[in-house]
């Protein structure tokens, strides 16, 4: 049996998640358990994972040992979150238990009875956590460029990668088919520095995704996206120079508080020239 790469950061983020349980259980903090619960079950299982077991589950490609992985991998994970759940939601964790838990091997008349998750550090990988969050990045830049310019969400579109770093070539390589399967795509290639075609744009950290425009976008919607972006940032950009600005704040403030800030300036600003360029570009179409 193997496992998938979404498989292993599901399981990473289900041992960040045990952590955080734990911790505020220590402290009486059961909001905080409450919300660390409700946020990993909506937000990463069920948002994410799901969506991300179905190009392997359903893909003709994928071994056996990897649908194996995936199944066993969407089982386990939430007989341990009803588990962690059961201090706070005992009637429902018990009834759904007694019908997930045989799935999974586990015997017992009662969840009661089972023993209270706890992290395994082992299990934590976090080149996975990485991966999956730059591909969740790309999928969602893909995916707001289609509802910013009323693409449909099923159709198929190519996208450009530009202006990476090697991490980011190596993810790209990688994980170009679930990337397809993900954001519903025709292709995506990798163009480095070279000039892309006139196309809508979203940044994942320093990268360009770009979604070609030809045949796909209205002009005006684009501009008028672009402008918006473009405000947003230079909004953030007044925001954090009216502190760097401030000698008390830089004098007053930890190094370490002013370094993030300079850096935070640096990326702002970075993003807002390449939106102005690409908004250059597409005034003189």
């Amino acid at each position: 049996m193997a496992l998938s790469l979404s498989d292993r950061w599901i399981i990473s983020r289900l041992q960040q998640t045990e952590q955080q349980v734990s911790k505020a259980i220590e402290e009486y903090r059961f909001d905080h358990a409450s919300q660390a619960l409700y946020e990993f079950t909506w937000n990463e299982y069920c948002d994410w994972y799901l969506e991300l077991t179905k190009p392997v589950l359903n893909s003709p490609e994928s071994s056996d040992s990897l649908k194996r992985g995936a199944r066993r991998t969407l089982l386990r994970v939430l007989e341990t979150l009803l588990r962690l759940a059961h201090p706070m939601m005992p009637y429902i964790t018990e009834e759904i238990w007694q019908t997930v838990a045989p799935m999974t091997g586990k015997q017992g008349d009662t969840i009661m009875l089972q023993s209270y998750p706890m992290a395994d550090d082992n299990k934590l990988d976090s080149q996975a956590i990485e991966d999956i969050e730059w591909v969740k990045g790309v999928v969602v830049g893909v995916r707001n460029i289609k509802g910013e310019m009323n693409i449909p969400p099923g159709k198929k579109v190519p996208a450009l990668l530009r202006n990476g770093d090697g991490q980011d070539k190596r993810k790209w390589q990688e994980h170009a088919a679930l990337l397809i399967a993900m954001a519903r795509l025709e292709s995506i290639e990798w163009i480095g520095q070279d000039e892309p075609p006139m196309s809508a744009v979203q940044l994942v950290d320093n990268m360009e995704v770009h979604v070609p425009m030809a045949g796909l976008i209205d002009r005006e919607a684009e501009s008028e996206r672009l402008h918006k972006e473009m405000d947003k940032l230079a909004k953030e950009i007044r925001r954090v120079s009216g502190k760097l600005n401030n000698e008390k704040f830089v004098s007053k403030a930890p190094e370490d508080v002013v370094a993030k800030e300079r850096a935070k300036l640096a990326e702002a600003e970075s993003a807002h020239t390449k939106l102005k360029e690409q908004l250059d570009k597409l005034s003189a179409m």
